[in-house]
Parts: C-alpha cells; structure tokens; sequence
C-alpha cells in the first residue's frame, strides 16, 4: 500500500511505494514537477524536515535533491535551499523548438553526468578518509594503492571474467593513459606498428602515434575486426573492442576470439583490450573479456567513467608480467602522480557493494533509453533503422536516404543540421580511420543515448529526427 504525505509549506499529496521510498520519492517529485503541481520557484522542504514527514532517512532525501539538481529539474541556492527549476517542454512527443539552442550532446559513449551517485561517493569518501592508514597519505606507488588493485581483481574476475590477481592491476588516469603507457612501453622494446580498429576514437589513434607507433587500420564487419587480416599487416599489436565494437555495436564472434588468441601467440604480439562498456549488455547474454583466453598477452583496460562518472578520472589495466614493468617505467618517467584518496573511496565502494548497485542503476536507465529512442524513430523516421549490439550508450541509426552524394556526404548534411539547432553527434564516417573504410556502405549516424539528462532526453530524440529530417531537405 502506498503511503501520502503534506507538507504545512506545500500542501503537496505525493504517493509512496513503503517498499521503495527513496525511489519512489524521485519519480513522485519528477512527476510532480513535469505535470505543474510543483511550479516553477517553488522552494521545496529541508532535507531534515522532509525525512520526518516521510520517514526517510535524511541522507536518501539529500541524495534524491542532489539527482534532481544535477538533471537540472532543482536549483540549490546557496544558504536559500532548494527550488523548482523552469523546465523545457516535457516528454509525450517532444518536439524541437527552434527559437532555443538545446547544446545536448549526443555523441557515442557518453554517459549521463546527472547519474553520478553523489551521496554513496560521499559516504565511501568518508569511510576511506576514516581508515586509511598514515602511509597511505604520502606519495602513492605508480600502480595504484594495494586496497583498489584487490577490490578491482575481485570485481573483475566476478563480473567480466578476467584472469587476474591484484599485483597484475595498473591504475591509471583513465583509458587514455593506459593507452599511452602501454603503447611507450611496446615501443620502447622495439615495437614499431599497431593495428586499430577501422571504426574508433580518432584519440586512440592519435595516442597510440604519439607513443611512437604506427596505427594501421584493419576492416571489421558484423562478427567484429578481420582477424585473417592481422598476419599480413605486421603489427607488433592490435587495439581491439571485443565484447561491443567501437562505434558500429559489433561482438568480436567465437571463432575471431580464438583466432585472435592463436595470432597474438603466434606472433608474440600484444592484445590492448579496451572494455569501455563490457558492463552495459541488455539482452541478457553477458560477452565476458577476451583476455581470459590470452591473459600472457592481453592489456585489459576499463574504467569507473560509465557506472559513476568521468569527471573522477579512475581506469586500471590488467597488465601481463611480460609488459608490467615497462609500463610502470613509462609511468615514473611522465611523473603522473597517483590520486590515492579517490582510489581508496573506489576500494570502499566496490567493498560495500555501491560499486555493483551503480552498474545495475545504470543499465537499466540506458536499456529504457535504448527502448525509448527505437521506438520513436520506428514512428517517426520509416525507413530508418536501429542497429548495433543491444548493449552499451549508444547505436547506430542507419538513415533512410540512400540516394544523393555518397554516405559520408548524407551524414556530414545532418552534421550540419544538427549543429544548427544545438545538437553534436556524427556520421560512422568520422570514426574512420581512412577515407577507404567510410566508402560502400548506406549513410549512418552514430548516436550516443547516454549523456542527456533525463528530462531533456525525449527533446534530444526530436533533434535527432528534425536534424534528419532538415538535411534531407537540403538535400
């Protein structure tokens, strides 16, 4: 049965599911907000008053206001408390409004920030500054403090079914670093080329050269990169996104994965796996890591940037003992320090099991998205399709205008669209990485569903479909 509750100030009935108070609370705030009943600068109650009217404990009101400020739904005014925020128009066919600029941001891979569990941060802070040891506060050593490299080996090996014990852990300033350090490192031992992905992060490639080595892109296709095509590129190692490729949805297939182990075996070449989103799979059938088939020579590489957020700047690698010392030589000779108090908060919520909570929250609210951003394009862009893994913060959406200038020529058309209502993704085209691997293929948008906040995800879906729907005219 539901419990209600009013406020003397508000006068405000709300609905409260007594088995999930916290949650329900958001969704009856959001509610309340959304249909009118909570007007613009309308000042909501303390948190402390809050949680005795509704018999809630006084963190989880604070942790629903913090959510809510971070959608932009609230506004907490300094010493003045928390108010309701103007609202753009609201979901139910959202519809573009071109007198306002929307600067959403729907390029792949990018997760919400409003989603960052502040209050269990918070909390896991505390405890890692209530229990770390004298030691712990001076300089850290360069793979990280020994709480998170154990904390990570369990949850690794639990959850994406990685060989590893703690002393294999790197911990790094996210993927990038990794990236950088083990590429030095290949280098410094001879290592001249690399094969990428034909399809990825133009960064990636711009790191791995930086490093000194030479990106040779190599074709993928529905079952993943062509591994066949390896033995003639000559490389000294490959960067792949097996359990979802990056950015065309891909899974690396069954038989790629065992001829990919038998390469880098053969060869004595170096697998750099990066697992961005290997977390993020939907439709029940988990793809575990490749390295569990080639730990001797994988780099698995992940981050917390997807579960909790990127501004806290935390990646690890798994690093094989053939490559481990020169990477962490690499990492003492860039002088990178290692940021030991955010390493502990990680350890303490992966230890109490926040860690675990934030990756089912966050799959959930990007499955619904996924549902969300299918359906409306099946309603109102025929012809158009969704494709790719259902898994991760994005897909791609191949466009149903097949007829005029080429591929790459359609998708820069609704670049340009879309950029002049305020809204940045690309075509596949610019996550190629030569002109040859855009060609011979139906015009395709890559679009990332994960960064809008929620109460302006439905206005990105409509500037997705009127940025189409412009560049056709153009056209």
């Amino acid at each position: 049965m539901a419990s209600d509750w009013a406020d003397s100030g508000l006068d405000l009935h709300l609905e409260l599911d007594p088995g999930r108070k916290t949650a329900s609370l958001e969704r009856a705030l959001r509610a309340a907000i959304v249909d009118g009943r909570l007007a613009p600068g309308t000042r909501l109650p303390p948190s402390r008053a809050l949680a005795s009217d509704l018999g809630i404990a006084r963190n989880s009101i604070a942790e629903v206001y913090a959510r809510l400020v971070g959608e932009g739904v609230l506004e907490a005014r300094v010493g003045s408390g928390t108010w309701v925020r103007e609202l753009p128009p609201q979901p139910g066919g959202a519809r573009v409004d071109r007198s306002t600029r929307f600067d959403l941001d729907l390029r792949g891979g990018l997760p919400d920030a409003s989603g960052f569990a502040r209050s269990a941060w918070v909390r896991a802070v505390g405890r890692a500054l209530a229990e770390a040891p004298v030691d712990a506060l001076g300089y850290g050593a360069p793979e990280g403090v020994a709480p998170l490299r154990e904390a990570l080996a369990g949850f690794l090996a639990r959850a994406r079914g990685v060989l590893v014990a703690a002393d294999d852990v790197v911990v790094t300033h996210g993927f990038g670093e990794l990236l950088g350090l083990v590429g030095r490192a290949i280098a410094a031992r001879g290592g001249r080329r690399v094969a990428v992905e034909a399809y990825g992060h133009a960064s990636h490639r711009d790191v791995l050269a930086a490093a000194g080595l030479e990106p040779v892109p190599i074709p993928v296709d529905r079952d993943g990169i062509i591994v066949e095509r390896l033995a003639e590129a000559s490389v000294d190692a490959v960067l792949v996104t097996p359990a979802h490729q990056f950015p065309t949805g891909a899974a690396l297939s069954a038989s790629r994965r065992s001829a990919l182990a038998a390469w880098a075996a053969d060869r004595g070449a170096v697998v750099i796996e990066d697992d961005y989103d290997g977390e993020f799979r939907f439709d029940g059938r988990a793809i575990g890591a490749f390295q569990a088939l080639a730990p001797e020579r994988t780099v698995y590489g992940g981050t917390a940037s997807k579960a909790l957020s990127p501004a806290l700047g935390i990646g690890w690698g798994v690093v094989p003992s053939g490559l481990r010392d020169g990477v962490l030589d690499q990492r003492r000779l860039s002088g990178a320090a290692s940021d030991a108090l955010s390493q502990l908060a990680l350890a303490a919520l992966i230890a109490d099991g926040g860690y675990d909570r934030a990756v089912r929250g966050a799959r959930l609210r990007y499955r619904a998205r996924r549902e969300r951003l299918e359906a409306r394009i099946a309603l109102e862009l025929p012809g158009a399709r969704v494709t790719g893994l259902d898994a991760g913060l994005h897909c791609l959406l191949e466009l149903p205008v097949h007829d005029t200038g080429g591929a790459a020529n359609i998708e820069a058309a609704v670049e340009r669209a879309a950029t002049a209502i305020g809204l940045r993704y690309g075509g596949l085209a610019s996550y190629a990485a030569d002109a040859a691997t855009a060609a011979s293929r139906p015009p395709t948008m890559v679009v990332g569903y994960g960064a809008p906040p929620e109460h302006r995800f439905d206005q990105a879906i409509a500037a997705v479909i009127a940025s189409i729907n412009d560049a056709r005219d153009e056209l």
